[in-house]
């Protein structure tokens, strides 16, 4: 309980009221008279007259005491001696403390505490050499305090800025994904419809001869060979043709110069000629044409089907009908073109029905469809579709995941997700990327030992007074599920934080086999720890 000036100011009456035994009233003139009459101490701030009083049991007769006050459950209002430290901050020392011989000048830098002389000891006044020192490195910490708090605000302003466009891009990919689905579901409308089509087509070729059915995928066939055996001959009939005039021409010009030469010149080279001309002409051959065969050959290349002997509508109708449907089909031929138009589609599509339902037999091959580029585009174009609309939905996951993730107090770690700090410590340079991984790193080489992931938050009460972590609680981020230590468990950090200007790991410790434990310094915690505490008490002392 602090004591407050207020009480010690003189009353009309010229009297004091214990603090915390207001019905105990004493002249004025027995404060700090080095003699304790106030059931609590009150009325001794300055002295140590109330040393023997513990705040731990109720206070023991002594003079100045009533039967009454000395039974009564008392609180004491003095936590133990006070300084009044003149030019620095004033501040509290134990009872134990007051007159041991002992200079107390971190907490009672006057030297009041030992007026007693005990030991010869006087201690002299050095409040304002300390209290200047004290301001001077007060000045710097709250300097620091500052810059680590508009550094956090730096922080939690990006933080802020991420999540906004996180949002911005859940909404964007929402609508990408709504743009795929469309598309999906148009490309697998466009593959039934397609694939609807092309059934038509086989199934109106099955019941005509014609299209793509069995028999009309033969006949194609068939007459596109036709067509190319036609050409082939015609190439060479006209092959033909020009050997027989060049043989011609070679047989006249031999007769001449049978006839013509002198058989008194004796001239063997002519002599051989003529006499292997005669042999030749005595022969017999089999290689004339006579003009029924011309005929023939020539009625064969004719592209009228009438001429060639081969009449393709032969075979587009069939006489013999194959089904009831294909008699209709038949029928139709007699029909106007528009009428017979139309009522194909119809009689097609009623087929297709019909085979739907099981009532006729589906004699296409299932490759009829497939493999046709009409359908095997439809069924790109779907895939497509359906690997885009994957591809958003698993962004969409993502980002998502990402949104909703714990990123501590304000979502401010979210500014710090790709940002690694480390520490030399012996043979090893620890490093710690917040949001990520802990590892340890041999300066001697070889791989790194992963210490543990990060697994989410949590708080812890630390009691660090005069160190950089302070005393109070502090968040603490959690890092599990590492390498697993021969022996032993899978290796996990603890990572308590305090308040820090910039990013920086001060210590490294192994509490048990392979449990870590990391104390770090961040802007991040500034605020979230609360208010830094300022005076010189014997407090916890603020980390910066």
């Amino acid at each position: 309980m602090v004591v407050v000036a207020k009480f010690f100011k003189p009353s009309p009456s010229d009297t004091f009221t214990c603090i915390s035994n207001p019905s105990h009233v004493i002249p004025f003139s027995q404060v700090n008279d080095d003699y304790c009459d106030c059931p609590d101490g009150s009325d001794e701030p300055g002295t140590a007259a109330c040393a023997y009083l513990s705040p731990l049991s109720p206070p023991q007769p002594h003079p100045g005491y009533s039967a009454l006050s000395a039974s009564t459950n008392t609180t004491f209002a003095l936590p133990g001696f006070y300084c009044k430290n003149k030019g620095h901050v004033p501040s509290y020392i134990r009872f134990e403390s007051v007159n041991d011989g002992k200079c107390d000048y971190d907490t009672c830098c006057d030297g009041s505490d030992e007026w007693a002389g005990v030991g010869g000891t006087k201690c002299e006044d050095k409040c304002k050499e300390i209290g200047k020192e004290w301001k001077k490195n007060e000045e710097t910490r709250q300097r620091a305090i500052q810059g680590a708090l508009k550094k956090r605000k730096q922080l939690a302003t990006e933080a802020q800025r991420l999540r906004s466009e996180l949002e911005m891009k859940v909404k964007d990919v929402e609508i990408k994904v709504q743009g795929f689905e469309n598309k999906v579901r148009e490309a697998e409308e466009n593959l039934k419809d397609v694939e609807r089509r092309e059934k038509l087509r086989v199934v109106r070729g099955d019941a005509t001869g014609r299209g793509t059915g069995k028999l009309g995928m033969l006949l194609n066939l068939a007459k596109s060979r036709v067509e190319e055996l036609r050409s082939y001959l015609s190439k060479t009939k006209d092959q033909r043709d020009a050997m027989i005039s060049r043989v011609q021409e070679l047989e006249s010009i031999l007769t001449a110069l049978k006839e013509d030469h002198n058989p008194n010149f004796n001239d063997e080279g002519v002599k051989r000629a003529v006499r292997g001309w005669e042999d030749y002409a005595a022969r017999d051959t089999s290689d004339t044409w006579s003009d029924a065969e011309n005929r023939d050959l020539i009625a064969i290349m004719a592209e009228d089907s009438s001429e060639s002997g081969v009449n393709w509508s032969d075979f587009d109708s069939d006489d013999t009908p194959e089904s009831d449907v294909s008699a209709i089909y038949q029928f139709t031929a007699y029909l106007p073109p528009s009428i017979q138009s139309w009522l194909d589609n119809k009689l097609t599509s009623f087929r297709q029905l019909l085979i739907s339902n099981g009532i006729l037999p589906d004699t296409s091959s299932p490759t009829d469809i497939s493999d046709s580029k009409a359908v095997q585009g439809a069924k790109s174009t779907l895939s497509d579709a359906q690997r885009d609309l994957t591809n958003s939905q698993n962004d969409l996951r993502r980002t998502n995941e990402d949104l909703t993730k714990d990123f501590g107090p304000d979502g401010i770690f979210r500014s710090l997700a790709s940002t690694c700090v480390s520490k030399d410590s012996g043979e090893y340079t620890y490093e710690l990327c917040f949001m990520s991984s802990t590892k340890q790193k041999s300066k001697k080489g070889g791989a790194d030992t992963n210490m543990g992931n990060f697994a989410g938050f949590d708080v812890e009460d630390v009691d660090d007074a005069g160190g950089k972590l302070g005393v109070g609680r502090r968040i603490v981020m959690k890092y599990e599920n590492g390498q697993h230590c021969w022996n032993g468990p899978n290796r996990s950090t603890r990572v308590v934080l305090a308040c820090s200007e910039k990013e920086e790991v001060w210590k490294i410790s192994e509490s048990e086999k392979c449990v870590y434990r990391m104390e770090v310094g961040t802007a991040a915690v500034c605020e979230a720890q609360g208010q830094p505490q300022q005076g010189g008490g014997r407090g916890g002392k603020d980390e910066l």
